[in-house]
């Protein structure tokens, strides 16, 4: 075994321990979960005995996460530089881990349209963070505020609209993979309607 086997051992190991202590469960839960005899679990866990493939995928399962993030290592390219969108003013990264998602910071300073028939409705989930100044978000009917340090998280089937409340408020907004789509242009691009010189942004 070399040494950057003997690493990812331990750190299997580690995990599977930390886990079971986040979920709360003594040995002997988890290794009834995972039809396993609590005194094997206790020999995993602590090096005493080999780590077989079955017995890590039923571990796993048991655990409620997958065989791939039991065992995997940490990524070469931990740190990633944003795609830059000058003409929207916008920063966005895809999320590695899951394609399907993206990150965009966008700067808005028009606040957004209180008709709804100007708001957009979509499949998928939204989050945003304000990372300064104060946004309004337009639900339907309804409108909040949401100041610096707060977030907002909501359904996109439903009519909405972001922009600022009384000055530039800069936004960090995560749309999963079908809100992602629900603002695809033509050219693929995922900007949310609204940048420094539109109304608002629709989410």
């Amino acid at each position: 075994m070399t040494q950057e086997d003997g690493d990812l051992d331990s750190l299997v190991r580690k995990r599977i321990r930390a886990l079971r202590v986040a979920q709360g469960w003594s040995l002997d839960e988890l290794a009834t979960r995972a039809n396993l005899s609590q005194s094997s679990l206790s020999r995993i866990e602590n090096g005493r005995r080999r780590l077989a493939l079955d017995q890590l995928v039923v571990l796993a399962r048991a655990l409620d996460t997958t065989l791939d993030q039991l065992v995997e290592t940490a990524a070469d390219d931990v740190v990633t530089s944003p795609m830059i969108d000058s003409a929207h003013g916008l920063m966005r990264w895809p999320v590695k881990g899951d394609p399907g998602m993206t990150v965009v910071r966008q700067r808005m300073t028009e606040p957004p349209p209180e008709n709804p028939a100007r708001m957009r409705a979509h499949p998928g989930r939204e989050w945003l963070v304000v990372l300064s100044g104060t946004a309004i978000l337009m639900l339907g009917h309804r409108r909040f505020r949401v100041e610096t340090n707060q977030a907002a998280e909501f359904p996109t089937m439903m009519p909405h609209a972001i922009g600022a409340d009384g000055g530039p408020c800069e936004i960090l907004g995560i749309f999963d993979r079908d809100a992602r789509r629900g603002h695809q242009r033509g050219d693929g691009d995922t900007t949310p309607q609204g940048t420094d010189t539109a109304q608002g942004a629709d989410g």
